[in-house]
């Protein structure tokens, strides 16, 4: 089994702390000032895209393997029994302690949130501390649906050049990305945006990412080219920065802005990722930078820390009486990431790393008995 790499942990801890800062600036009112700083500040939410074309490409890995290299297929139930253990657990205990401090749901409010079932009931009132959690049933919805896209996927592929067919397979679900955005301005349908479709582009972006991780292995290109990917990277997030791309508020952006900013995060984060995906380079100073002990852990409890980071800038508010978009950033800033790093040491430890311990206990190859000695054969007659 492939252990984990601490590169890609080290994206995960600074895309979560991404989150973390757009979430302290908006609550704040520093984001919503001029200036590029601002501005910049207000487009950290490209970590979402990057947590999709991560999933994407960790996840669809296995498969493309099997169709690449003729090795198993996952079984299907195994891996969403690991799917639904890796995610909910914390997230129950997250939620539940928001839900219960600050809304007034009835059952079957708390049902659809419990059930990840948020997203699809748009009419609902906001919760209180959960404002993060709007990603959590478009990632769940991709777990249930990959397995059927790698069937699908892998039957598409058997007709042909493999690794092409798959990638010419997995273009398709950018055309849907492509018709949702378009049909979500066309008909001013915005809650379309907070359902997998809009976003399949990045998780598919994740799933070229691994057919290429598979099909060509280390790619020197990549590897010598890795600055000027992370370079432009930075060019293009900051273009991503200028209202080109829509506004910062709750205002929608208009269908071509929509599109644009669409275009340049599945871009951001494909120039992130590429180097550290198809150019592992332990010894790169990329990959020190990113790999090293402290990031690769961050990006370990990055997940707790996603979710916990909310409740506790919301509790923090609610305790201090800021009013909105007036609080103190240092205080802010400061509070909230020491409080969610000591929730998220504690809960990754406590409950994380416990439910996957019990999805390995239970999927476990059972024990293969003790040989015994063979019984004495007795002479021929």
């Amino acid at each position: 089994m492939k252990s984990r790499d601490a590169a890609l942990d080290g994206i995960r801890a600074f895309a979560a702390l991404g989150v973390w800062l757009l979430h302290v600036g908006s609550n704040t009112g520093v984001m919503y000032r001029e200036g590029m700083y601002a501005w910049m500040m207000s487009r950290l939410g490209i970590a979402v895209p990057i947590f999709f074309l991560l999933s994407g490409l960790l996840l669809y890995r296995p498969w493309a393997r099997a169709v690449i290299e003729d090795t198993p297929r996952p079984k299907p139930l195994r891996y969403l029994w690991r799917r639904v253990m890796r995610v909910m657990p914390v997230y129950w205990i997250v939620t539940g302690l928001a839900l219960w401090a600050w809304s007034s749901l009835d059952w079957l409010g708390w049902a659809k949130w419990m059930l990840l079932l948020q997203n699809f009931f748009p009419g609902d009132p906001p919760a209180d501390g959960l404002y993060q959690m709007w990603t959590l049933p478009i990632e769940m919805s991709f777990y249930v649906l990959l397995p059927v896209l790698a069937w699908a996927l892998h039957r598409w592929a058997r007709g042909g050049n493999r690794p092409v067919r798959l990638l010419a397979g997995i273009a398709v679900l950018s055309v849907v990305s492509v018709a949702s955005v378009v049909v979500a301005r066309l008909f001013e349908q915005p809650q379309v945006a907070l359902w997998l479709p809009y976003h399949l582009v990045f998780f598919a972006c994740g799933m070229a990412m691994a057919v290429l991780s598979v099909w060509i292995g280390h790619s020197r290109i990549v590897d010598a080219l890795a600055p000027q990917l992370l370079v432009s990277a930075l060019l293009l997030y900051a273009l991503l920065s200028t209202d080109l791309a829509g506004p910062r508020t709750l205002t929608l952006p208009t269908m071509q802005q929509s599109l644009l900013r669409v275009s340049l995060e599945a871009a951001v984060a494909m120039l992130v990722v590429a180097p550290f995906a198809l150019a592992p380079n332990p010894g790169s100073l990329r990959h020190r930078f990113l790999g090293n002990p402290v990031t690769a852990y961050l990006g370990r409890i990055s997940y707790s820390f996603f979710l916990w980071h909310a409740p506790v800038i919301t509790l923090q508010l609610k305790l201090t009486g800021a009013q909105p978009f007036q609080a103190d950033f240092p205080s802010v800033a400061i509070v909230s990431f020491v409080v969610t790093i000591l929730l998220s040491v504690a809960s990754y430890h406590l409950v994380e790393v416990t439910a996957l311990k019990l999805t390995a206990r239970r999927s476990a190859p059972a024990r293969p008995p003790d040989a015994q000695a063979p019984a004495p054969v007795a002479p021929l007659a």
